[in-house]
């Protein structure tokens, strides 16, 4: 790769698997610990130092339902496929984890109800993990609830539950958390009111990034569910003007996305759009996905893909 390109785009991504050999064919299998210890997530261990980087998981597009599989989307089994990843991220020790969007689905007619407890369902299995955990509003999070029914029933680790855009420091990295789930009248995504090729980030959200950066100190990585890096249906409609936003603060290292189910990666003016691949595609715990991300010394970061996800180096601003 070469570090000093403009705008680097590489569709779709290469996956690296985890070992075939291991495989974990239930909740209840994952969570034993003999066979946890022995999964790797890509050839060779995780890095260990005597000084501990920051180190995060990221996980997208669970879409759990209690619904029957549509085409490759196998709805119920993303609770199996979420909790080897929460076991996954225990036994890692990460900082904290983040689901990146769509995180439940719904019924075919949809019934409010049963939306909520599909959210309960997922939630408690997200729960399960023992460190700091958050999420990101996808559509799908709003396709027959509001936002607030959505942030009443999930938790954010000390963000204020009213809140979809937040931001949290770990050990020296600044995450920001940013919601494109506003129609282009500034109007709230709702109770499938809304067009999901319509997602945008208001103007009163991208002032609350350009003074949320301005204080920030330090590398900044950067959470949302619809794309930056591109325009197009799966892309967030402003989102030049937003990467302009992320550019003119000199210390966004990369934007970590979900909703393009099969993922991506492109790097514009030396900040890396890594998209994962997501968990609800595919039959099986061999078709999962979810990452753990590492900050090096350098700023640069690690990404090692587990299952289906992809690993790559995300080399840090010069």
């Amino acid at each position: 790769m070469n570090d000093t390109s403009r705008d680097e785009r590489v569709y779709p991504l290469q996956s690296r698997e985890i070992d075939r050999r291991v495989l974990l064919r239930s909740a209840a299998a994952v969570v034993a610990g003999p066979a946890l210890a022995s999964l790797s997530c890509a050839p060779g261990a995780l890095s260990m130092r005597n000084r501990r980087p920051v180190r995060f998981g990221i996980v997208t597009d669970c879409h759990y339902a209690d619904a029957e599989p549509a085409g490759a989307r196998f709805y119920r089994e993303s609770l199996g496929k979420l909790s080897e990843c929460v076991a996954r991220m225990d036994a890692e020790r990460v900082d904290f984890l983040v689901e990146l969007g769509d995180f439940k689905d719904q019924d075919r007619p949809p019934v409010e109800s049963r939306t909520l407890q599909h959210l309960q369902r997922i939630e408690a299995v997200f729960c399960g993990f023992a460190g700091p955990r958050y999420h990101v509003l996808g559509n799908h999070d709003m396709d027959s609830l509001s936002k607030r029914q959505f942030l009443d029933h999930v938790e954010n680790t000390g963000i204020d539950r009213g809140r979809s855009c937040y931001s949290f420091d770990v050990r020296g990295l600044h995450c920001v958390v940013l919601d494109a789930n506003y129609k282009t009248d500034g109007g709230d995504y709702d109770h499938g009111n809304f067009d999901w090729t319509d997602a945008n980030i208001p103007a009163r959200e991208l002032d609350w990034l350009r003074q949320d950066l301005a204080a920030s100190r330090g590398p900044v990585v950067v959470f949302i569910h619809q794309l930056l890096d591109g325009t197009g249906s799966v892309y967030v409609k402003n989102a030049p003007e937003v990467r302009r936003v992320l550019q003119g603060s000199g210390r966004v290292l990369a934007v970590f996305q979900g909703h393009h189910h099969e993922g991506a990666y492109s790097r514009i003016e030396g900040i890396h759009y890594y998209t994962l691949r997501a968990v609800v595609e595919g039959q099986g715990q061999d078709n999962n996905a979810y990452a753990i991300v590492e900050m090096q010394s350098d700023r640069t970061l690690t990404v090692t893909g587990c299952r289906k996800a992809a690993s790559r180096e995300l080399h840090g601003r010069s």
